[in-house]
């Protein structure tokens, strides 16, 4: 059976499992895939300010990705505009509603931090939306590149705004103005 994006959000907690990491090479640089016996936990991009590094005690296994891989190089092939995979978030309760949120903007749509902070209920709550999307640790599949400025620019993005106008222009996506500066 296959389990829905939104349901795998629904995952909550810690894992008392070691977690795995394994690298994929995309056309966005090399990513760090982590996880831990039962889920996605974590893509890092290569640079930017979210990178992250393997921490003592993941064990490196690059065969252990092997959904994870598939539906990365479909998503980049232009053939996958859903991802299905079991996902966990660590992250506050406010992060987890943002991060939840952020997989409702469909393939190729943009949306605002404010707009988002007002569909979560607290229009005035577009810093706290931004400090969140920031903070996801799965970016791609949690679509926080789909997140512009009110004006349609590019603004802040973890793994660098060179990565997030590959993104954005890869689902040739409606409202971004498509320059990187």
């Amino acid at each position: 059976m296959r389990q829905s994006l939104k349901e795998a959000h629904a995952l909550a907690g810690k894992s008392a499992e070691p977690l795995v990491y394994g690298y994929l090479e995309s056309p966005v640089g090399q990513l760090l895939l982590v996880a831990d016996a039962d889920h996605l936990r974590g893509i890092s991009f290569p640079k930017g300010s979210r990178k992250q590094e393997p921490q003592a005690g993941w064990r490196r296994d690059d065969a252990y990705f092997p959904h994870t891989v598939a539906q990365l190089r479909a998503y980049f092939a232009g053939e996958l505009k859903e991802f299905s995979l079991p996902l966990l978030f660590d992250g506050t309760d406010f992060q987890k509603t943002v991060w939840q949120a952020l997989c409702d903007i469909p393939y190729g749509e943009t949306t605002s931090y404010g707009v988002l902070a007002a569909k979560l209920g607290n229009p005035k709550a577009s810093r706290a939306v931004g400090a969140a999307n920031g903070a996801n640790p799965l970016p791609i599949i949690a679509l926080c590149h789909r997140v512009i400025g009110a004006d349609n620019s590019l603004t802040g993005f973890g793994g660098g705004l060179d990565v997030k106008h590959f993104l954005l222009t890869h689902e040739k996506a409606r409202g971004y103005q498509g320059q990187l500066f």
